[in-house]
């Protein structure tokens, strides 16, 4: 199967017309048009140069309105009348929608899990993590507890490029079969967190994709839309049927240090336009996407994977910002959405959201008219295991109105609390059967489209490149014009990263181990990507971020600054032709870098 290209650019039209839409509603303008600076020189004023146009494995605050607003850029989107939905602005659904089901699904799958009994359903709701690359260990640990599924991460994937596709199509197999061993008759849970960039759980042979925010740089939705679907065709081949992607979260810049080039940018409305476009493209490869990290982690100068976190504006700022690109999915008909475990002080200053029920149930299904599927993030992140509630954390969560409990640090233990509190009456059968029926009916509906064979698996290069090559960004020196001679000194970076850029150089027929310096940078306080990427600057004759570009706000070259946005051997290739002067870096900043406002690149 390959992409339809003929769906391409109506559905991008309508993503489009959609988030301008919502920004007019909200009192949003596009981002302002300035005027462009010389020709042939990177424009720091933030012009739309370029903005119109069309990574390696990782795991896992104050107000921005003041660091992005001081750009010109059209971060304040305004103050929202409401959140609720209306009869003319109601999500779509069935085949109206991304991937929503349609009621007749969901009546479908309402009545087989009816026959499901009370631990057969708890385990439904659960998605665990399993140790090693042992698929028989994963299946049985699904068929055991009759758990909805599993999550790959980066130890379950081998070292061996080789042995990635065997070992991961067997695995996914095996769960498969275990699930249909327990008499179920629809799709295991089978996710896998694939955004791109810094969050790359499987490379090669898989294509490499670019970071959300060199998308955003790309300022280019249909480009966004065709690398998901790309990357969702290439996932469903190993049998994946759930990618934990895209980001949604606006981050608020180098105060950030758990989204950072994980989301498109720091405007609200461009974070919205390209979010919404990867939840359509995931969703024509028949992939459930499941959008993050709802109401916002981006603008948390904290990090919920080491406890717990706060969110401390007040609802009109998370409406005219961080809620933007929520809005966009929800309104567009995105089928599944991740809520982060952050505490929102305007909400519920209580607990975080993830166990929250004005979260969850007030805010995100009643006034946001959210009708889609409910995912926890991981429930052994700190956020969660350092509450002293004397309440099972996993029941908490369905209480609060979650649908699917994802890595609960006991899979049994929690099976057998979600019991308990069945028997003892604190959670009620009709609750959990309806968020095990949202569940059944959302995988159902996605498998709808049929999946490719392995032949898809590394067959996008060329896009993998195209994606890279659109986002990267000049922020300094001659734009179009060769910027280093007959021969680069790569320094910086990690070793991975050097070797991939002088294997790059020496294709291109570009000498290697003396001559101009590059110097790649990638920001050491950064925790998802920059830590292992190089220094915090750099001082070279070129000097290039590898992952957020704020390094090179404290850095220095001779002849240019550049933003690539990731680390990969694609990335690299893309990077090298802007060296030769063979293409002009069109990406514009999609967040204010130093005196680099949004906006700011090449004409």
């Amino acid at each position: 199967m390959r992409r339809r290209a003929g769906l391409r650019t109506p559905l991008v039209a309508a993503v489009t017309g959609l988030v301008l839409a919502l920004a007019a509603c909200t009192g949003g303008a596009e981002p302002a048009a300035t005027t462009a600076s010389e020709p042939g020189t990177p424009s720091p004023t933030g012009s739309a140069a370029g903005g119109d146009a069309g990574t390696a494995t990782g795991s896992g605050t104050g107000d921005a309105a003041a660091t992005t607003g001081s750009t010109g850029s059209a971060t304040d989107t305004g103050t929202s009348e409401g959140t609720g939905t209306s009869e003319e602005t109601a999500p779509p659904t069935g085949e109206e929608g991304i991937g929503l089901p349609s009621e007749a699904e969901l009546r479908a799958a309402r009545a087989d899990v009816a026959l499901l009994s009370d631990r057969e359903l708890a385990g439904q709701l659960v998605v665990a993590a399993y140790s090693g690359t042992d698929a028989t260990a994963a299946a049985s640990l699904v068929q055991e507890y009759h758990l909805g599924g599993v999550i790959t991460l980066g130890g379950n994937v081998p070292e061996s490029a080789d042995a990635r596709v065997p070992v991961l199509t067997g695995l996914t197999s095996a769960v498969q079969q275990a699930v249909a061993a327990n008499g179920r008759d629809w799709p295991a849970f089978l996710a896998i967190d694939q955004e791109g960039g810094a969050i790359t759980r499987v490379s090669a042979p898989v294509d490499p994709w670019p970071a959300a925010m060199a998308l955003g740089a790309s300022r280019d939705a249909g480009l966004a839309g065709e690398v998901a679907q790309a990357s969702g065709e290439q996932l469903r081949a190993l049998g994946y049927t759930v990618v934990l992607a895209p980001v949604a979260d606006v981050t608020s810049g180098p105060e950030d240090p758990t989204i950072g080039s994980r989301s498109p940018g720091s405007d609200p409305a461009l974070v919205a336009e390209i979010a919404t476009a990867q939840v359509k493209g995931f969703s024509e490869a028949g992939i459930l996407p499941v959008a993050k990290h709802f109401p916002g982690h981006g603008t948390i100068p904290a990090d919920s994977h080491l406890g717990v976190v706060e969110q401390p504006a007040d609802l009109a700022l998370l409406e005219e910002r961080d809620l933007v690109p929520f809005r966009a999915v929800i309104q567009a008909g995105a089928p599944a959405l991740m809520p982060g475990h952050i505490v929102v002080d305007a909400v519920d200053p209580d607990r975080p959201a993830t166990v929250s029920s004005e979260v969850i149930t007030s805010l995100l299904r009643e006034d946001l008219g959210f009708g889609g599927l409910v995912v926890t993030d991981a429930l052994n992140m700190g956020a969660i295991t350092q509450t002293t509630s004397t309440e099972h954390p996993s029941v908490q969560a369905l209480l609060a109105g979650v649908d699917v409990l994802l890595m609960p640090p006991d899979p049994r233990g929690t099976v057998d609390a979600i019991v308990f509190a069945l028997e003892d009456g604190i959670l009620q059968r009709a609750d959990l059967e309806e968020s095990a029926a949202r569940m059944v009916a959302v995988l159902r509906h996605q498998q709808v489209v049929p999946a490719p064979d392995l032949s898809v698996i590394g067959s996008d290069h060329e896009l993998s490149v195209r994606a890279a090559a659109a986002g990267l960004t000049q922020l300094s020196g001659p734009c179009g014009e060769r910027l280093v001679g007959d021969s680069i000194l790569v320094q910086g970076g990690t070793e991975g990263d050097r070797d991939r850029l002088n294997a790059a150089a020496a294709a291109a027929g570009l000498g290697t181990g003396a001559g101009d310096t590059v110097v790649l940078v990638g920001g050491a306080s950064y925790q998802i990507g920059g830590g292992p990427g190089g220094p915090g600057t750099g001082t070279g004759d070129v000097v290039v971020a590898t992952d957020r570009p704020y390094p090179l706000a404290d850095s220095r070259a001779t002849t240019a600054l550049l933003a690539a946005y990731g680390r990969d051997a694609s990335t690299m290739e893309a990077l090298v032709q802007v060296l030769l002067g063979e293409t002009t870096a069109p990406g514009a900043l999609p967040t204010p870098v130093g005196e680099f406002p949004i906006g700011a690149g090449c004409p």
